[in-house]
Parts: structure tokens; sequence; C-alpha cells
């Protein structure tokens, strides 16, 4: 499969480099490919490439946003027609540590913000280091996703799953909203409350 990554922060370097490990063709989609500073991200990630972020992302089965959430609604309207490729907002709208107030959902904001794409929120809700490295013995940490389309969520559960995660269809992109949330417990439970990034939630079922 061919993942564009746009934005090359924590989670955007953790996901190429595990998918390009896994067999999958990845481009990262940078201000300024070809720069000596992404040298050592593509050779981490086997076959990978960099390109300015619209032509990352034309032609691509599915393209991933991992920006900060300052710069994600024009990062999102610069990609331009993405011509019904699935596109994963892995972005949380912060502001200040907190969840914006000015925005139902960062979800449904980035799918008003894009032309022609299948908008899954997924890879939201917990930390990169789990990205790289998802086990926990034989508990798989949850990744929560949503969306209004059912292949396009179908597609990401696997790219998930891949990664050892459990993947959870939390509904349709208005759940955007309690996804975001639950990043922001994650932050505080990880960060403010001493635990460290080597946590995950999980879904038990009997």
């Amino acid at each position: 499969m061919k993942i564009a990554i746009i934005g090359v922060g924590n989670v955007g370097r953790a996901l190429g480099q595990a998918w390009a490990t896994r067999g999958h063709e990845v481009v990262y989609g940078v201000r300024d490919p070809g720069a000596e500073r992404h040298r050592a991200l593509l050779e981490a990630s086997p076959g990978a490439s960099s390109a300015l972020p619209a032509e990352a992302a034309a032609g691509v089965d599915v393209v991933v946003l991992a920006t900060p959430w300052a710069s994600t609604l024009d990062a999102a309207r610069a990609l331009g027609d993405l011509g019904g490729a699935v596109l994963v907002d892995a972005t949380n709208p912060l502001v200040d540590g907190d969840v914006d107030p000015g925005v139902r959902s960062g979800g449904e904001a980035v799918a008003a913000a894009v032309t022609d794409a299948r908008l899954v929120k997924a890879f939201n809700a917990t930390g990169s280091a789990n990205m790289a490295d998802a086990s926990y013995g034989a508990t798989r940490p949850m990744l929560p996703l949503a969306g209004d389309d059912a292949a396009a969520k179908t597609l990401v559960a696997g790219l998930a799953a891949e990664l050892g995660f459990d993947p959870v269809d939390c509904g349709g992109l208005a759940a955007s909203r309690e996804l975001e949330h639950l990043a922001l417990t994650w932050i505080r439970l990880a960060y403010a409350l001493g635990n460290g990034p080597g946590i995950a939630f999980a879904l038990l079922r009997r």
C-alpha cells in the first residue's frame, strides 16, 4: 500500500517507520524534501522517499495528517484534491494544553477543509511510543477510530492491527470529539501525572 505521511514530528515518524518496515511504500510530505535533516528518517524507513506535501499525497492509497494543530487546517487545505483517498486525521485540536473550544471536533474541521477524501479519525489517542512498539504482553492496546465511510475504517483498522493494536470502531466522524478528549486524558496520565509514555488504554471484552 502507498501511504503519504504529512508531518514528521513524533507521530509521523513513528507511523512512517513502522509501516515502511512492514513493506508499505511510504512518502513523507515535508516543506523541504531532500534536506539533510531528513536523512536519518529516510534511512530508518526502508524504501521511503520525501516530497512536498501535495505531491506526496497525489495518487496514494492513504494520507496520514500528523501535524501540530496550529498548522493542521492550512496543511489539509494545501493537499488539494485527494481523489477519494483515505485521509487519516491523527491530530488533536489542542490549544494551551486543552481541547480548542472553538471547534466541535478537529476531525470534523479537517473533513471540512479537504477535498474528496474519506476521513478517518485515528492514531490520535495514544502516544508515538506505542505506535513504534504496541506490545503489552497478551493484551493489545486499543486504537479507537471514527469515520463515516465503512470501507475506509476497515482499511485503517487493518493498518492499526498490523502495528499490534486492537482497532475499535467508535462510530461516525462526529465521535472524533470523544476521541480527542480521550487523547487529552492519555496525555494527562502520561505526563502531568507522571506515568510516562509507556501506557495504553485497552478495551476488555467478555
